[in-house]
Parts: C-alpha cells; structure tokens; sequence
C-alpha cells in the first residue's frame, strides 16, 4: 500500500520489451536508501516488484496487463516517472489509501496556470468516471489529489506548486495520457450493495444522505 505522497522522481533508464511484458529500469537516489529484492514500489502510480538493483538504479518486470492498462506503452528511455516506497507502519498517511492498481489511463485535455496553484483537467473512461467524486481522493501518476471539479467523464484537479515542480506533472502537455487509480473505498461500497441489495440496509439513498456519496 502507498500514500501517493511522492518521495523522488526517477529518470528511465532503459525500457526493453519482453515476451510476456517488459524490464524497466528506473535511475533514482532516495528510493534506493534500503532497497531489497522483493520491495514493493509505486513507479507512477503502478505497484511493481524490485527484481534488480545497483548503486544508481532498480529494475521491475511489467506483465502485459500492466502494459495494456497504463501508459507504459508508451515508455521510452529518459521519461521522468514518479517514486513512492511502501507504507510502513509508522508511516504517516498523509495523501490517502493507494492500493498501485491502475484503473485505466486519462489524457490531459486543459493546463491552467494561476499565481499559486495549477489547475489540470483531465478525460477518462466512463468506468473510472463512477467512482470519481466531488472532493474525494483520486492518484494521477501516483499522485495523491483531490477532485475540485467534475464534468460528464472530464475531471479538475488543483494542484499546489510544490506538487507539479516535484513531481513529473510539469512535463505534462496536452494528449499527454496518465495512469489513474480511483479511491479504493467506493469500488467496496458498490460491490456490498451489488452483492447484497436485497438484504443489505446500505443503499445509495443512504450513503448520499450520510455524505459518502
């Protein structure tokens, strides 16, 4: 599990394409700090498994889900991707629950630039559009944010300066296609009401009534 509070950003090393996905090499400092074989580390917003490292990088293995789902597609050798380590225990949770499952991707369609804050807009997928809420946690690229606008499958996020200068968002240009992962909580709501509608007292009446929905 993450927080999607970003630690460092890496620089990719080497993308090569396998049989059955691909090895992505990833150049970093801070992430390397205690690294083992076996650590789990969201690489934009993807959980992934170190399977390699030396003094200057790690190494991961992308199945071709991973590669059909996120926009590793289209990696190539010197993209900046985002790092976050697992959380511990004694973690502080400062962003939100971030599971490194990726919903699906999203494309930029809108950069605004104001004096103390950006505000980007981005497009997705009606699937991930459902669990997209006014005010609720959303990772982009494994970022931890919240949603400050929503519009049919086109969403706004309000980003502070410290988040996009230190995070690969201000590579960003429009088209440009990011990893999403939706909050965890709602997908576990609409499946106990799917599987126990008859029976169940939690309704969508319910949770719009008490502020979850």
């Amino acid at each position: 599990m993450f927080t999607g509070i970003i630690e460092e950003t890496g620089i990719i090393e080497k993308f090569t394409k396998l049989d059955s996905g691909a090895k992505l090499s990833v150049q970093c400092s801070k992430i390397l700090e205690g690294i083992k074989i076996g650590d789990s580390i969201c690489v934009d917003g993807v959980c992934q498994t170190v399977t390699e490292y030396n003094k200057n990088s790690f190494s991961v293995l992308l199945s071709n889900e991973t590669l059909n789902i996120t926009n590793y597609k289209n990696a190539k050798s010197g993209d900046i991707v985002n790092l976050e380590r697992a959380l511990t225990p004694n973690s502080r949770l400062g962003g939100h629950i971030v599971s490194g499952h990726v919903d699906c991707t999203g494309k930029l369609v809108k950069m605004e630039k104001f004096s103390d804050f950006y505000n980007l807009s981005f497009e997705t997928t009606r699937y991930a559009s459902k669990y997209i809420v006014y005010k609720g946690s959303i990772t982009i690229n494994g970022i931890s944010l919240t949603v400050a606008k929503i519009d049919n499958n086109i969403f706004t996020v309000a980003v502070i300066p410290h988040t996009y200068q230190n995070t690969n968002l201000k590579k960003l240009k429009n088209g440009d296609n990011v990893n999403i992962e939706t909050d965890i909580l709602a997908k576990y709501i609409e499946k106990i009401i799917k599987f126990d509608d008859n029976k169940s007292n939690i309704s969508m009446e319910f949770l719009k009534d008490n502020g979850f929905a």
